[in-house]
């Protein structure tokens, strides 16, 4: 098998172990991409690279926001497991919580795709965005990543700041290791994509596992003027984000070419995906056809792109209707870097092996949850229950009504039960949240749901 090194039942690393490479978007909208139908968007790298890839058209992140969606992907587990339900904002959480500021962070006990993987002998790497943690003990290079190229915090300007802005983010100074600060000298996309290029250059060698982590397309909202020149048509914020998602695609190509350049692409297993829905609200970004934005349970604040290349191993311009989580991507990743995923401990996720190799056609879950305070959600088959704080459940067939605009409760009521009770079995098993955002967030998390409503 062409690219691959390990069976799918395999056990042990091998000696020509795939490298990785896990390019992450941040709050893209669902439908600003070629590949899912935009003829306003300019994404021709990730449109080429669709066709040399597996797409997933029901992948779905474990929370509707970055901070604790990373924290997921990065374990594989869901993230309320072990306290971290909420993002850790400074300045913004209830005097309530256990840990407040800079303490907030993924918890020391929790085991991360960079630490398994480095088990089996991969170079790790992260560059970007972090959103882990502000403080010294929650460094990348302390959970699992041998390199590090990037900012602690969940968003910064584009370009560089003054040293007087550090007094009150600290979190936001472009970071090389540990305490190497510079910021950067041209537009923040195009730093990330060079640093990852060096990475790669440096470790083509040995088996490499990079974590590509943008900060596009999230805000503030800067662009370059030749890419605000792209779209003469378009004004305003939308213009904007189209440049910045024009920038990204065109780093995303560059990096892609340089797996092509050092002779191992055929041997690299490349996975695009993105953290959240896309906040259309802030960053006009659009989710269509899907229904609502980031921060809340619609499928426009979940479920996102998903693209797998792994030449010799996944069929080209393939396709994959079930759905699929992010957590998933910790035990695949150590799967086909020859780890046995018997030997993960309390992960939530499955490897998608079996579906990539073509294998497996239905959904490896019996159902994927989510939850945030009072509000929560299931997904079990074609159906899914959003449950609300102000008002009662709802329940969809997704399969039918991908866009969530016809509510069957009322026609289903033993259904709705059921999927209430299963909902509340696996709140059962989770931790309390380590931190919590005040409580007035939430009355706005459903402002903003009402709002998306009321202008559709």
């Amino acid at each position: 098998m062409v690219g691959s090194c390990i069976s799918v039942s395999g056990s042990e690393a091998e000696n020509e172990q795939p490298n990785i490479i896990f390019i992450f978007a941040d709050d893209a909208g669902y439908a600003d991409f070629g590949f899912h139908g935009s003829t306003v968007m300019k994404t021709p790298n990730l449109d080429a690279f669709a066709k040399q890839s597996m797409l997933f058209e029901q992948a779905y992140v474990s929370a509707a926001v970055c901070g604790p969606s990373r924290a997921g992907l990065l374990t594989g587990r869901y993230q309320q497991r072990f306290g971290y339900e909420e993002n850790n904002v400074p300045g913004y959480m209830s005097a309530s919580s256990r840990l407040v500021s800079h303490d907030m962070g993924l918890p020391h006990d929790q085991v991360t795709m960079g630490d398994y993987l480095k088990k089996l002998g991969y170079t790790t790497a992260l560059v970007g965005k972090w959103h882990q943690g502000n403080a010294d003990e929650y460094h990348p290079l302390k959970r699992g990543f041998d390199i590090f190229a990037g900012f602690r915090g969940g968003a910064r300007s584009y370009y560089a700041y003054d040293e007087a802005h550090f007094n009150a983010r600290p979190e936001d100074r472009w970071e090389y290791g540990f305490g190497n600060f510079k910021e950067p000298e041209k537009y923040l996309t195009d730093v990330m994509a060079d640093d990852a290029i060096k990475i790669i250059e440096e470790n083509k060698d040995k088996p490499l596992f990079l974590m590509l982590s943008f900060t596009a397309v999230h805000t503030p909202m800067e662009a370059e003027p030749e890419d605000l020149a792209q779209f003469p048509d378009l004004e305003g914020k939308r213009q904007t984000y189209a440049a910045m998602n024009l920038s990204m695609d065109r780093a995303i190509g560059r990096v892609l070419k340089s797996l092509e350049d050092q002779g191992i692409a055929d041997n690299t297993i490349v996975v695009f995906s993105n953290d959240n829905g896309g906040p259309s609200d802030t960053n006009v970004s659009s989710n269509k056809p899907l229904s609502g934005t980031k921060a809340n349970h619609l499928e426009g604040g979940i479920r996102v792109p998903f693209l797998v290349r792994w030449p010799g191993f996944v069929a080209q311009n393939s396709k994959f209707s079930e759905p699929i989580s992010l957590l998933d991507l910790l035990p695949t990743f150590y799967h086909a870097g020859g780890g046995s995923v018997a030997n993960l401990d309390g992960v939530d996720g499955k490897s998608l092996l079996p579906i990539l190799e073509g294998k497996a056609k239905q959904s490896l879950h019996d159902a994927l949850y989510w939850k945030k305070e009072n509000r929560a959600a299931i997904r079990e088959g074609d159906w899914k229950l959003i449950r609300f704080p102000d008002r009662p459940a709802q329940l969809f067939n997704i399969a039918e009504d991908e866009t969530e605009m016809n509510d069957l409760a009322s026609k289903n009521p033993e259904l709705v039960k059921r999927l209430y009770k299963k909902l509340f079995e696996w709140e059962l098993t989770l931790e309390r949240p380590t931190w919590m955002l005040k409580r007035e967030y939430e009355g706005m998390a459903m402002e903003r749901m009402d709002r998306y409503w009321d202008e559709e």
